[in-house]
């Protein structure tokens, strides 16, 4: 669509929005087994025109090296075959799960005869703005469709061919599945004025979901005037206690930072008990260079560690997500909790531990989304918590933590049954 001034960019916008308000209405009303008829035809037709999507595919990765996007960026740009089937794949596993809509949550009768129950609703309109990775499109869309929302997808312009190849699937399967093809639509402009426009109509739009780097969400949680899902940054920490078993400790750490580094769930941050440092650390930290890992630390850690580098304050508030890990050495649980609430984004963090009341303690007392005793920090993640694809992370306390599945995409409201009556 060419947009000729900001006045006709505004216009668009709010038509966009007026025509996925409309859509939420009817989506709301629709039955589970449409919904997943649409899911299950989706799947199919993706894989059926991988072909057709590996080209529009090809005509980012082309353009890829002018937008200055690194190797790693391209990677999760870049599609194929395989990748295509795990698209399709997710939204089989998004079919495969319970609908949400509609669902008792509580019920009760009155001494008066009143029947109260409380019953789960979509949120509505949904804005999600989103990195360039064309598997997010799909992502998004399914867990917004099954859970009853319209939504709005502002993806980066790096991914545009691919995600508007995906979408023109999605849409003509919805069509076919007589579900309201205006419940996904995709921002046709690259213009970043179109957000801000977006941010404003809080009369038509109930969320902003921002998913990307930090200044991006800074930007939607300054700007939005609707309630924002979100995470700020993910400097996620493994603490290692004195009386940790070793191998565990060092597996997961290992995993935690090391099994994929440029997600909000890996580890930034390494915390062990002084008490085993000396033992521990130093082939800890050779196993960690050895994965191409830098090394940030305190004094104590640089002498343990001679390759290690001297951390700054910075260094341990800052999520990498790239080969560094900062590490620190701490003498009780108490100060690792400490630490962990003055330099973490209340993501993920991960005890390892053989003390079951410290770990009681940990998990009592750390503030995160998500508090992992004796496992990776890699696993707080929507699929690995049995709630299918997620449509992002939250670490907000209002009105989703963690990661946010079909149910995050909901709200409640009280439907009374009575029979005449009426309030003394």
């Amino acid at each position: 669509m060419a947009i000729a001034d900001n006045r006709d960019l505004e216009q668009y916008c709010r038509e966009t929005a007026k025509q996925a308000r409309r859509a939420a209405a009817r989506l709301s009303q629709l039955r589970g087994d449409v919904k997943n008829h649409w899911l299950k035809k989706s799947a199919q037709l993706l894989r059926h025109q991988s072909d057709a999507i590996l080209a529009a595919n090809q005509e980012d990765l082309d353009a890829a090296p002018g937008y200055g996007l690194t190797d790693a960026q391209i990677d999760r740009l870049r599609l194929d075959k395989d990748r295509i089937d795990g698209i399709a794949l997710g939204l089989e596993e998004v079919a495969a799960l319970p609908d949400p809509v509609s669902e008792v949550l509580q019920s009760t009768t009155r001494p008066n005869g009143l029947e109260v129950s409380k019953v789960c609703v979509p949120l509505g309109v949904v804005f999600f703005i989103y990195e360039s990775r064309p598997n997010v499109t799909a992502d998004a869309a399914a867990i917004c469709m099954k859970s009853g929302n319209a939504v709005i997808l502002r993806g980066g312009k790096e991914a545009v061919h691919s995600s508007r190849a995906i979408v023109d699937i999605l849409r003509s399967t919805a069509a076919e599945s007589h579900l309201p093809v205006d419940a996904i639509q995709l921002v046709d402009t690259a213009d970043r004025a179109a957000v801000g426009h977006f941010l404003a109509m809080d009369n038509l739009i109930d969320v902003a979901i921002p998913r990307g780097g930090e200044s991006l969400i800074r930007r939607v949680a300054s700007e939005a005037r609707m309630p924002v899902i979100k995470h700020f940054t993910g400097n996620c920490h493994v603490y290692v206690d004195n009386t940790a078993d070793h191998e565990m400790a060092r597996q997961i750490v290992l995993n935690s930072k090391c099994q994929r580094m440029g997600v909000c769930n890996a580890c930034e941050s390494l915390l062990v008990h002084a008490d085993i440092a000396a033992q521990w650390l130093p082939q800890m930290g050779r196993e960690l260079i050895q994965s191409g890992i830098e090394i940030r630390g305190d004094s104590t850690v640089c002498e343990l560690i001679p390759e290690a580098e001297t951390a700054s304050d910075q260094d341990y508030f800052t999520e990498y997500l790239g080969p560094i890990l900062s590490i620190k050495l701490v003498t009780s649980l108490d100060e690792a909790i400490d630490h962990i609430d003055q330099y973490g984004s209340h993501h993920t963090d991960t005890i390892v531990t053989n003390d079951l009341m410290g770990a009681r303690e940990f998990a009592s007392r750390v503030d995160s989304s998500a508090v992992m005793i004796n496992a990776s920090t890699r696993f707080n993640d929507g699929g690995q918590f049995g709630l299918g694809a997620e449509i992002g992370i939250s670490t907000d306390r209002f009105h989703a933590r963690g990661p946010c599945g079909l149910k995050e995409l909901t709200t409640y409201k009280y439907i009374v049954y009575g029979n005449g009556q009426i309030r003394e």
